[in-house]
């Protein structure tokens, strides 16, 4: 069982930063593909950013150009670096892994997919 744990949400006013965190636990192989997705109070999930196995970074829309994820797939670890944060940012952002690089990004949000308690980003 995947277990994975965000940290580093809070407040900030636009314009501001944010970085988040993950580390993750139980992997059965080195082949995950670990990224970001977000959901608002009444709106549905949205997929952030993905980060595959081989070190290929993916981008939803709304983020492109303010947003950067990085990993250590070595010690299964993830950063999302938030610039320019914009208040339509706030939401609770959820790490989340799967064990196939195939559509990732798009897949993050899907209800199978192994996921953290998620952290809290408000802008103001």
């Amino acid at each position: 069982q995947v277990q994975l744990v965000e940290s580093g949400g809070g407040s900030v006013q636009a314009g501001g930063s944010l970085r988040l965190s993950c580390a993750a636990s139980g992997c059965t192989t080195s082949s995950i593909c670990m990224g970001w997705f977000r959901q608002a109070p009444g709106k549905e999930r949205e997929a952030v950013a993905a980060f595959e196995s081989d070190g290929t970074t993916r981008y939803g829309d709304s983020v492109k150009g303010r947003f950067t994820i990085s990993g250590d797939n070595t010690n299964k670890k993830l950063w999302l670096q938030m610039n320019s944060l914009k208040p339509e940012d706030t939401a609770m952002h959820y790490c989340a892994a799967r064990y196939s690089d195939y559509d990732c990004l798009r897949r993050l949000p899907d209800y199978n997919t192994y996921r953290g308690r998620g952290t809290q980003v408000t802008v103001s």
